[in-house]
């Protein structure tokens, strides 16, 4: 029986490792894995291998609440097409300031080529599909 338990324990850790989940990021990484408006501000300039999506949101947020599972369905979906990315706007009001959020969730497409793009407000599953699909070129 321990060995049967510890054989599923294994398991169960290796396929937790190999789950992608979406990761909050500062402004220090959101220079070095998206844009790095300090350097480049005039000019977009996207850092990352694949397309990327940006959800701005704060804790105490609702509809935030209800867009943070959708987005780690999404990023486990699309692993290693996509990288989703958090921004805590209360703890990154810097980062918040440069796209303009005043209403979260503000979120912030990043294809692989072209000009990203912003949406507002809580989107249901199938409309953030249709964006990653049909903005964002990810199939």
């Amino acid at each position: 029986m321990k060995k049967l338990f510890l054989i599923f324990a294994l398991t169960l850790c290796a396929v937790l490792a190999d789950a992608q989940t979406v990761k909050h990021i500062t402004k220090a990484e959101f220079l070095e894995y998206v844009w790095n408006y300090e350097e480049n501000p005039n000019e977009w300039t996207y850092k990352g291998d694949v397309p990327c999506i940006v959800d701005f949101y704060a804790t105490w947020c609702g509809p935030c609440k209800r867009l943070s599972p959708i987005l780690e369905e999404l990023q486990n979906e699309y692993a290693g097409k996509l990288v989703i990315y958090k921004v805590n706007t209360e703890v990154e009001q810097e980062l918040a300031g440069v796209f303009g959020v005043q209403s979260i969730p503000t979120v912030l497409w990043c294809p692989k080529s072209g000009k990203p793009t912003i949406t507002k407000g809580l989107m249901p599953k199938e409309n953030l599909v249709q964006m990653i699909t049909e903005f964002l070129m990810v199939k």
